[in-house]
């Protein structure tokens, strides 16, 4: 597994480094050795944040987790990234072994029985700006919110983080 470790506001140490790459190797066995992992610790004033990425053809899983330690942090960061693991754990060991478009197709139609939507709604998307589409979001006091971006002319969503900032999600051009 390609690991790679990022440093925000803190340089992390040796130690950290190896059991990182001990943790991971968990979680190795279920994506084998072509994955890429992305740790990055992150220092703040309160509290160490651990976020780790890990992705393997298309296929992308994602924990984030704060402790006072950066080792505690990242320890369950790792157990976070697991229980995700084993949740899926069929989707995804179909997904790795097969990756023909017939079991993509066939594993699609298995995914529309284990979802039950249980309510649609549609939306008017007008054109507003991203502090606009904020506003109106904390207005409706919801987590996030979908509209029609009057700067770029896109379809983004805002969304309110974890840490209380915001979150801009816009499609990328190719």
């Amino acid at each position: 597994m390609n690991i790679t470790i990022v440093g925000r506001k803190c340089t992390p140490r040796q130690s950290f480094k190896d059991r990182a790459e001990q943790k991971l190797k968990k979680v190795e066995r279920f994506f084998g050795e072509n994955a890429e992992a992305k740790i990055t610790a992150t220092v703040e004033k309160s509290a160490k944040i651990v976020e780790i990425t890990l992705n393997k053809g298309g296929m992308i899983f994602r924990a984030q987790e704060r402790s006072a330690d950066l080792e505690d942090a990242l320890d369950a960061c790792v157990d976070s990234l697991i229980r995700q693991i084993r949740k899926n754990k069929t989707k995804l060991e179909r997904r790795l072994r097969d990756a023909n478009i017939d079991d993509f197709i066939s594993e699609a139609d298995e995914a529309e029985d284990d979802f039950e939507i249980v309510r649609k709604k549609a939306v008017l998307l007008k054109p507003e700006s991203v502090e606009e589409a904020i506003l109106q979001m904390n207005m409706l006091g919801h987590q996030f919110y979908l509209f029609n971006n009057s700067e770029d002319d896109t379809v983004s969503v805002v969304y309110r983080r974890k840490d209380g900032g915001y979150g801009l999600l816009s499609p990328e051009k190719d």
